[in-house]
């Protein structure tokens, strides 16, 4: 049986209006479920990929799908469609938390697509247990440490059940206990997820497979195990280890 991938990216190239070219040709395919690592040095075109996946950036050339359907910014009800689908989690939570509640900054989403009342209650407690911040509903978010802020904006997401969460650097500027916790939170979670990261550790602990993205094209996609055992090609593409870390 064929099965169709929940993410498709076939021949993608793109270029900023000032002709800069980030994308050459880029093609991926992730299955339901999968969790896969995106890694590469600044400037790969790693961002500018992302942007791609909920229709942020139109398609230049080639096409993008998601379950099954194509993304095109131009068709208004499609794309609002692929939006629920891809939840991404940027970088700085603070991009994403704007409410003056934990609550209202979770129920945002799914309000905006039409949710309502003891059902909106659900979903927002829901997201909330599983980032374990359910107790602090009613507090305001920059009330919250860095790491708590980074748990409410990935439920943000989850409120919205998509079936891709994508996750920006999900382990920057978190202290060795808050990246733990998010580890653990991530590792519950039963949804596809492709996690655009510099920590390679951090990428060996929670995706099997990985992906590298150097000057606008995949140039390696395996475990994440064999691609950090090459140190050539880890070195090559501007990706380091940390001192000391033994595979």
């Amino acid at each position: 049986m064929n099965i169709q991938p929940t993410l498709l990216i076939e021949d993608l190239a793109f270029a900023y209006p000032d002709g800069n070219q980030a994308l050459f040709g880029v093609n991926l395919s992730v299955n339901k479920g999968e969790r896969v690592a995106l890694l590469g040095p600044n400037g790969a075109g790693k961002t500018t990929l992302v942007m791609h996946l909920n229709g942020i950036h139109p398609t230049g050339h080639g096409r993008v799908m998601v379950a099954g359907k194509i993304v095109d910014p131009s068709d208004k009800a499609g794309i609002k469609e692929i939006r629920s689908k891809v939840g991404i989690v940027f970088q700085d939570p603070d991009d994403q938390l704007f409410m003056p509640t934990v609550g209202e900054d979770v129920a945002f989403g799914p309000y905006n697509m039409g949710i309502r009342g003891s059902e909106l209650d659900k979903v927002v407690d829901q997201a909330l247990d599983l980032v374990g911040m359910a107790e602090f509903k009613e507090r305001p978010p920059h009330h919250l440490s860095f790491g708590q802020r980074r748990r409410v904006a990935v439920a943000t997401v989850l409120a919205m059940k998509p079936e891709i969460l994508i996750l920006d650097e999900p382990s920057s500027n978190l202290d060795p206990a808050s990246r733990r916790e998010l580890a653990d939170i991530l590792r519950t979670l039963d949804i596809t997820i492709v996690m655009v990261t510099h920590d390679l550790p951090y990428a060996l602990e929670l995706c099997e497979r990985s992906v590298i993205l150097s000057g606008g094209i995949i140039v390696a996609d395996d475990k994440t195990d064999v691609i950090l055992k090459d140190k050539e090609l880890l070195r090559s593409h501007r990706l380091e280890l940390p001192v000391g870390f033994a595979l």
